[in-house]
């Protein structure tokens, strides 16, 4: 007898792992043809136009046919691979060119017809009963379909394998652990997202009556030179016969071109610099160094120039804030998302610090550890990317002084951090050789005008100055 591929033979689409977004790049495959596959087991990783992420199987079984090649740009949606989930059960068929997952309408036509549209979630993100239904993979021994069906979904959802009492709320990943760290109970939320997903700002809401987070803003920041891609070609490096080389535009790279244009002709523009003598801080660096409280954390002039502007955005609450064009309202912030840009092999991201007014001097170095080590990784995710409140961005490691940075779509003011040098200074006066550095701050001028954005940047460079001023003005 023919086995029946529509149930032997199960397709993964390409999920949205972020928010709303519609292709990702297959970087790599961890598995190929003929390879056994476990619930969980990472198969691939893809880029979006945010992040690199790693998509795990839902599924028990062999791999049979892997649908793209690496580097190709797959839409949301569509299938990337076919697993055969009852191997051995008899000669192999080719599944349908299409195969999806296997119709209900047939088997049981008193179910309603699924919906037309994407279906396709990341493991970890359920969907609404309502939605969409999953086969249940077979029951063991004595173990109704049922239970079985509801232990899958609450696998799925990253409940473990015992399915909650009631329905749970649904919620990504992301916004989970969000709801978790705040100490707020999904359960008590009333979801505003489409078909009753809960959002960030769901749960941000529900945790304080500040205002919700920002809205999702694609990373842009100042461009600096950035570390070679793997390959002369991925580069863009001169090649043996070639006069010209052509990389093709997506990923991170087109998401921040797209966002750079959008906020340059969106919000106007107005940059200050300032130089100033940062020597005491170098010093204070040092000693913060051979601090036992600050043992094993990332010290350096980064994370007391951030320390410095929590401190400014402080004084000066109105520079953290956004601009509602639909509604015509500006959004003062309660809170600070620090931004920090970092380039990376994929492109240039910014992730960002949540709450990072809050955070204590030796918290706020942990974070800024966390940061930079899973961006040079390539493991930064969407959501640490999202809702970011104000930017720096450090050109100085690559020996430049200054610039004019792009704000962040979305957020009013960004601070380029310049070189830092020893250059002759006049100190107490007499001309001396002084660790010297020079700053430059953008602010969208809707928001923020001159006098604002000059106590702000003149607040930073006070602080660097004379860094005790991190005890009396915090």
């Amino acid at each position: 007898m023919t086995a029946d591929t529509s149930l032997r033979f199960r397709e993964f689409k390409m999920p949205d792992v972020g928010e709303g977004l519609t292709e990702a790049e297959i970087l790599k495959w961890y598995v190929q043809p003929g390879d056994a596959v476990t619930d969980g087991q990472v198969v691939c990783e893809v880029e979006t136009a945010k992040a690199a992420v790693e998509l795990p199987i839902p599924y028990d079984g062999v791999v049979h046919e892997l649908r793209f090649e690496e580097g190709t740009t797959v839409d949301v949606g569509t299938s990337i691979i076919t697993i055969d989930v009852a191997p051995g059960s008899g000669p192999v068929e080719e599944p349908p060119p299409a195969a999806t997952e296997p119709s209900l309408a047939a088997a049981e036509p008193e179910e309603k017809a699924q919906p037309q549209g994407r279906q396709p979630v990341l493991v970890g993100y359920g969907v609404a009963e309502s939605s969409t239904k999953r086969r249940p993979r077979k029951a063991a021994a004595g173990v109704p379909e049922q239970a079985a069906a509801a232990a899958i979904q609450a696998e799925m959802n990253g409940h473990g394998t015992t399915a909650p009492a009631g329905p749970r709320p649904l919620a990504k990943p992301p916004v989970r652990k969000l709801a978790k760290d705040l100490g707020v109970d999904l359960a008590q939320i009333t979801p505003t997202g489409p078909d009753g997903i809960i959002t960030r700002e769901d749960v941000h809401a529900a945790a304080a009556p500040a205002p919700a987070a920002a809205p999702v803003v694609a990373p842009v920041a100042l461009p600096a030179p950035e570390p070679a891609l793997a390959g002369a070609e991925a580069a863009g490096a001169p090649v043996a016969g070639l006069r010209e080389t052509r990389v093709p535009i997506k990923g991170v790279r087109k998401a921040t071109a797209a966002a750079m244009v959008g906020s340059a002709f969106t919000a106007p523009h107005v940059t200050e610099f300032i130089t100033l003598d940062v020597t005491r801080t170098m010093k204070l660096v040092e000693e913060l160094k051979a601090d036992k409280d600050m043992a094993g954390l990332r010290v350096n002039p980064l994370l007391l120039i951030a320390k410095a502007l929590l401190v400014a955005i402080k004084r000066n609450p109105g520079v953290n804030a956004s601009w509602d064009e639909a509604n015509q309202e500006i959004v003062q912030k309660h809170y600070v998302n620090l931004g920090i840009a970092a380039a990376t092999p994929r492109g240039l991201i910014v992730p960002n610090i949540k709450d990072a007014h809050e955070k204590t001097l030796p918290e706020l170095a942990q974070s800024l550890g966390e940061l930079v080590a899973t961006a040079r990784e390539g493991k930064t995710t969407p959501a640490a990317m999202q809702g970011g409140t104000v930017t720096i961005t450090n050109v100085g490691v690559f020996g430049v002084d200054t610039g004019t940075p792009i704000l962040n779509p979305g957020e009013s003011a960004i601070l380029a951090v310049g070189a830092i040098k020893l250059q002759p200074w006049v100190h107490k006066g007499k001309v001396k050789p002084r660790q010297v550095t020079t700053l430059a701050l953008s602010f969208d001028h809707r928001l923020v005008d001159g006098e604002l954005g000059s106590k702000v940047l003149a607040d930073v460079a006070a602080i660097l100055e004379q860094p005790k001023r991190l005890i009396t003005w915090a």
